[in-house]
């Protein structure tokens, strides 16, 4: 029944005319006339179409324009005529700061919160986005999360060709989805090259290797039918003792159709993580704060290596579908079924001591979890698209359909564990066998229906889009005999306007909402009469400029928000139940500038403010920061004997992060700044016989700064630290074609 249904859903969604991501990886040419103004630089109307066949060979024959993006609108839109902020990190950026996680990949962006499980908790992606936790969509489709968060998928950046940061509620497109909005990331996929490729050897401190190997071309004399494999084996100790991680992947795709009017493209991808370092941390009191005996190594590792385990497998089948009616009107679906299993167990530590002697060392409490959770994901988006005109007024039309659907089945057990001597410790002791207390199978449908108009008078450029949402989950517990099923409908609306000034100046404001599910029982009569949680609603208002220079690349953004969060669940003491009063703020500044490239440099700034506070408690969200700042550049020597040498550096900076309520009061992290630093040389400027082979070099937290990167802290209940990254250096060399 469940193939079944399956199947059905699969042939449903491609005819219904889902909702589909026009995200670069569309290798063919958009026919919409405002999607292919991706020119860097255009600024006059004339300019405007000739700019746009230049936009068409970019995207097809290489990366897409820094200065474009596709993740606001769901078409491939100049961020200067895109009026919300959207910040893009492409391919040559992740490589010129030898980029290895998606963590580090937005380390430099604005507003970001980054690392919140500090330098060791590498197996998921962790950052917040003015100040909320965002989902995650790669080539336009969501990675669903898991119900209790275990099974969870992570791609290695190595197969990506970019990341966009979209800010803010974004539910009127992508339905369900946090206020602080989304992160979108685009793989690798074929190109209209015959043949082209690439291997790559990394390896660094604590003993890092890696191999990644990127080959594709032509698999018909005709290009009618064109390849792309991409696959990596890659392995590190991680900064704590006694840890590490081993991933192998790969993911091949073909592309059917040349550069017709109709394409498929069918993208694989199997990953296997036989462990991935440890996911514990490290008490406050010996870390933030001094203990007695003073401070814990930044190795510390509060497990046990017998029963340390994170084994993840994850697998993946997607398709892209596109059609080209004629100049004004195409079509596009596209879908995904994942399938992710993951066993994780763990001895960690309480957060607290049970003994502080001062002399034979400190007690820390501990103890033992482990879960074994498998999810099956269905997800499918398409859209038709049009241009029409009425009167003076030009109209970019979007009539979209998606689906998403979730099966998730998770055993856990839980268990005491031997208090560990942190001055002394012992990684080999005796672990009682864990004892099952929970059972979930969760089933999850989303189904969302949605429209977009693109307005254009002259300069003026207007946007509305709205969407309605049917949300439906049950999820049972066995143990317990328990059943929690959930059942929303929401409508979400986005509103905005932008002008063009012929000069490169675009002043813009917009309001867009968001909606997110919510697990809980509600009651608003002291108990008598209980009902399930609505979804928590999320609004934002911002506004501010952005400047093109023209005929370049270098573009500045400067935004203000305010974001609210309402319908948040407040629990109430010594019940069952929670009321469905709170609401969070988010208000802040933020300012960017990029030039990718710009005669040989490429360079990425940023700055932001924020106030993030929950009404519910009177203090900011735990791990939410007051702002950050960064700046990288790298320059490439363009003539003379230094020709393809590259050089380059970079600063981020961390305002105080909110850390939760320890039993002295409220835990904030001081600010810090780090350095990192990168080269890298074209070896056929040393000779032709080297021609294609590059070496390169980056060091991450260039002079080991020692630092809290995050803090949870629950009182008496449990504080947790986890310390930054550490000084990590890498050195690669690799041959392309």
């Amino acid at each position: 029944m469940q193939r079944n249904r399956i199947i059905y859903t699969a042939l449903l969604s491609i005819v219904l005319s889902d909702t589909a991501f026009s995200a670069d990886q569309d290798r063919k040419a958009d026919t919409d006339r405002n999607a292919r103004k991706t020119a860097i630089g255009h600024v006059a109307h004339k300019s405007v179409e000739t700019h746009a066949k230049d936009a068409e060979r970019i995207r097809v024959r290489g990366h897409l324009a820094s200065t474009v993006a596709s993740s606001a609108t769901k078409s491939n839109t100049p961020l200067i005529e895109t009026a919300q902020s959207v910040t893009v990190i492409t391919r040559d950026e992740m490589d010129a700061r030898g980029v290895l996680t998606l963590n580090q990949a937005v380390r430099y962006a604005a507003g970001v919160t980054a690392d919140t499980r500090g330098g060791e908790g590498t197996r998921y992606d962790l950052f917040d986005l003015r100040g909320f936790t965002v989902p995650t969509f790669l080539d336009g489709l969501k990675f669903q999360d898991s119900p209790t968060g275990f099974a969870v998928a992570q791609t290695d950046t190595f197969r990506l060709d970019r990341v966009e940061l979209l800010k803010g509620p974004a539910s009127a497109l992508y339905g369900q989805s946090s206020p602080g909005g989304l992160t979108a990331m685009s793989s690798k996929l074929p190109t209209d090259q015959r043949f082209y490729g690439g291997v790559n050897a990394t390896g660094g401190l604590f003993d890092l290797y890696r191999v990644d190997a990127d080959v594709g071309g032509f698999a018909t004399d005709d290009g009618m039918v064109r390849y792309r494999v991409y696959g990596t084996i890659n392995g590190q100790h991680t900064q704590l003792s006694r840890t590490g991680s081993r991933r192998f992947s790969i993911s091949p795709s073909f592309t059917f159709g040349g550069d017709g009017p109709t394409t498929l493209t069918l993208l694989g991808n199997y990953q296997y993580d036989p462990e991935n370092g440890s996911y514990g941390g490290v008490p406050l009191i010996g870390s933030l704060k001094r203990a007695s005996y003073g401070y814990l190594p930044r190795n510390f590792y509060d497990g046990d290596v017998s029963a340390e385990k994170f084994n993840r497998k994850q697998g993946a089948i997607t398709y892209i579908l596109n059609h080209r009616f004629n100049d004004d009107w195409s079509f596009s679906t596209r879908g995904r079924y994942d399938d992710i299993r993951t066993v994780y167990r763990s001895v960690y530590d309480n957060g607290y001591y049970d003994s502080d002697d001062g002399t034979s060392g400190q007690m820390l409490s501990r103890s033992a979890y482990g879960t074994q959770e498998h999810t099956y994901n269905l997800a499918f988006d398409s859209q038709f698209k049009g241009k029409v005109r009425t009167g003076p007024l030009r109209h970019a039309l979007m009539f979209g359909f998606d689906y998403m659907q979730q099966k998730a089945d998770d055993t856990e057990a839980y268990g005491d564990a031997p208090d560990l001597d942190v001055l002394h410790p012992d990684y080999h002791m005796a672990i009682p066998d864990l004892t099952p207390y929970l059972r979930y199978v969760t089933k999850s449908h989303q189904i969302g229906a949605y429209g977009q108009d693109e307005i254009r008078w002259k300069r003026l450029i207007l946007t509305g889009s709205i969407r309605n949402d049917w949300y439906r989950s049950n999820q049972t517990e066995y143990f317990e005999q328990s059943n929690d099923r959930q059942t929303a409908s929401q409508v979400t609306w986005r509103a905005s306007g932008l002008y063009h000034f012929d000069f490169g100046l675009s002043p813009y404001i917009s309001y867009s909402t968001s909606f997110q599910p919510q697990s809980g029982t509600v009651s608003n009569d002291g108990g008598a009469t209980l009902r399930q949680a609505h979804p928590s609603i999320g609004k934002q208002l911002e506004g501010g400029l952005k400047y093109q220079i023209p005929g370049t690349s270098v573009l500045f953004t400067a935004a203000g928000f305010h974001i609210e969060q309402s319908n948040v669940l407040v629990s109430v003491a010594n019940t069952g139940y929670s009321l469905q009063s709170g609401l969070v703020h988010s208000d802040g500044f933020e300012f960017e500038a990029h030039a990718q490239p710009f005669h040989n440099l490429m360079v990425t700034a940023a700055v932001s403010f924020q106030k993030v506070k929950d009404d519910s408690t009177g203090k900011p969200l735990i791990q939410s920061g007051k702002g950050n700042a960064s700046l990288f550049a790298f320059y490439t020597m363009p003539s003379g004997l230094f020709k393809g040498f590259g050089f380059g550096g970079g600063m981020r900076y961390s305002n105080k992060t909110y850390g939760g309520e320890a039993t002295y009061g409220s835990v904030w992290l001081p600010q810090y700044a780090l350095f990192d630093a990168s080269i890298a040389y074209d070896l056929n400027n040393m000779s032709h016989s080297l021609h294609g082979w590059k070496v390169a070099a980056s060091v991450r937290n260039l002079f080991d700064r020692n630092y809290i990167a995050n803090c949870f802290a629950y009182g008496a209940d449990g504080q947790y630290c986890y310390y930054g990254e550490r000084r990590n250096a890498q050195a690669s060399i690799g041959y392309s074609w």
